[in-house]
């Protein structure tokens, strides 16, 4: 039997789409890149490469990235399997807006101009410069901000049509509904 989509009540949509209009605002009008979520992602970051570094230097410079990128994601799986919308749709979001933040430090490959955590070697520049693909870091970067930016979209879009969708087949329902 397949389970169905837990889906939000009017007022938590018009909050999330409120909260992510001013993050998006705030994403927008930011000039040095680090977003108010950052503040969260980048512990994760951080512990990716204690994490990862036991396998190995290179491993362990990558796997900053991937411990900020890997959390995000697995928790939106686990949403999604559990039919969650309201989880899905954040963890979505924070995935996307983390591809934002990798984004910044990619771009930043070259010039290395922006403050750095722990041992001051900038993860980027070794990772691009490693792969032969340096001088292509701010190209690089707009794809990676792109799809960041595509991904936190689709996750908001996402949540509204489905609130629709149930709206549509339950009016006049104002608790959180199932649906196929």
């Amino acid at each position: 039997m397949e389970k169905r989509w837990k889906t939000p009540s009017r007022v938590k949509v018009a909050v999330a789409v409120t909260a992510a209009g001013i993050f998006w605002f705030h994403a927008l009008t930011d000039r040095d890149g680090f977003l108010i979520l950052d503040y969260v992602n980048l512990p994760f970051h951080e512990f990716g490469h204690v994490l990862f570094g036991i396998f190995g230097r290179v491993i362990g410079i990558w796997g900053g990235t991937i411990s900020q990128l890997a959390i995000p994601f697995v928790i939106c799986a686990t949403f999604f399997a559990r039919r969650d919308a309201s989880g899905s749709a954040f963890s979505a979001f924070w995935f996307g807006e983390n591809l934002l933040n990798v984004s910044v430090y990619i771009s930043d490959a070259r010039s290395m101009t922006l403050p750095l955590v722990g041992s001051g070697e900038h993860d980027w520049n070794t990772i691009l410069s490693g792969l032969r693909m340096l001088h292509h870091d701010t190209s690089i970067a707009g794809v990676v901000k792109a799809v960041g930016w595509l991904i936190m979209v689709s996750s908001v879009v996402w949540y509204v049509l489905l609130w629709v969708m149930s709206d549509r087949r339950h009016p006049g329902r104002e608790k959180e509904r199932i649906i196929p």
